[in-house]
């Protein structure tokens, strides 16, 4: 099996990377290469640059299937698939699931209405992300029809996610003391293992497998994902609810009450699929330690401990 992966330096790319690897595919990795974790050894690395449109590495060669990481803009698919053509077997696009129309109620599955497409934008934000992915997905299926894979995650966490957006929760649960939670504790969570999203692309491309298909985590809520951090480090959590608008917009985590149902989405085609299901113990724990091997950087979001203080206070 050869695999072509369109940013395999990345958090979801390299896990990709190393679940192909260990499935016994021949791996390449177009990307431009100053960003991400170096790629382990046998990975071909082919590097250009998709955001001016630099795609001369691709020119030659074949793979079973490419998987698409890095496409977030219309303009981008279009022009990978422009010089890969046939050269490729199947195209793997990882969309999102902001997708989807908002609002949806909980257990919504692949088949429920999405945002109506935008092909470009020059900021991505919360309003034009989902529509520029519905773009990409569409141009996708118009170019490879039944050899078109479209996986939908959630939020993804897992070893390699300096995001910070789940890392902040963790090492706030494993800091223990009172924790300022702007949301209810019951808060829904689908946290995803990157490892996991890795696995359900390599077993798709394996048994060639086209559709849309949701890459969501087991059913939790923030307060367990609080929790669970302090258990495994040992720490006691005090959480104490304050305002939603306590804190900046778009806060680590948190959604209005109102579109709590999008974060219960229905995974069963996935799961049917072969997608594991990782336990966010294992999932948190292998977080923790990986940031710890790091150094524990500073992170750019959530509450500083003095700001946190001031909250409670």
């Amino acid at each position: 099996m050869r695999i072509l992966m369109l940013g395999g330096n990345g958090f979801v790319g390299r896990a990709v990377v190393d679940d192909a690897l260990a499935r016994g595919a021949e791996v390449a990795s177009f990307s431009r290469g100053v960003s991400g974790t170096p790629l382990p050894p046998g990975v071909t690395q082919l590097v250009g640059d998709r955001t001016v449109g630099d795609y001369s590495a691709l020119r030659t060669g074949g793979w079973d299937a490419v998987v698409d990481t890095s496409g977030f803009r219309s303009r981008d698919v279009e022009q990978a698939m422009d010089v890969l053509g046939d050269r490729v077997g199947r195209y793997v696009f990882v969309s999102s699931h902001a997708v989807y129309v908002r609002d949806l109620p909980a257990g919504t599955d692949e088949t429920v209405p999405r945002r109506e497409p935008l092909r470009d934008a020059e900021v991505l934000t919360n309003d034009t992300y989902g529509p520029c992915k519905v773009a990409c997905e569409d141009a996708v299926v118009e170019r490879y029809g039944e050899r078109a894979t479209l996986i939908r995650p959630g939020r993804v966490t897992g070893p390699g996610d300096s995001s910070g957006t789940a890392l902040y929760w963790i090492r706030r649960g494993a800091r223990g003391g009172r924790v300022a939670l702007p949301t209810k504790p019951e808060a829904p969570l689908q946290l995803i293992d990157s490892r996991d999203v890795a696995r359900l692309i390599t077993q798709l491309i394996t048994d060639n497998r086209s559709g849309a298909y949701n890459a969501v985590g087991p059913d939790s809520t923030i307060a367990e994902l609080i929790q669970t951090a302090a258990d495994l480090a040992g720490t006691t959590v005090d959480i104490i609810p304050i305002p939603f608008d306590a804190v900046p917009p778009r806060f680590p985590l948190m959604d209005p009450q109102a579109e709590w149902g999008e974060r219960r989405r229905n995974p069963t085609k996935s799961r049917e699929a072969g997608m594991p299901v990782t336990p966010l113990r294992t999932t948190v724990e292998d977080v923790l330690r990986w940031d710890k091997d790091r150094g524990e950087p500073d992170l750019k979001i959530g509450l500083t401990a003095e700001q946190e203080a001031e909250l409670l206070g």
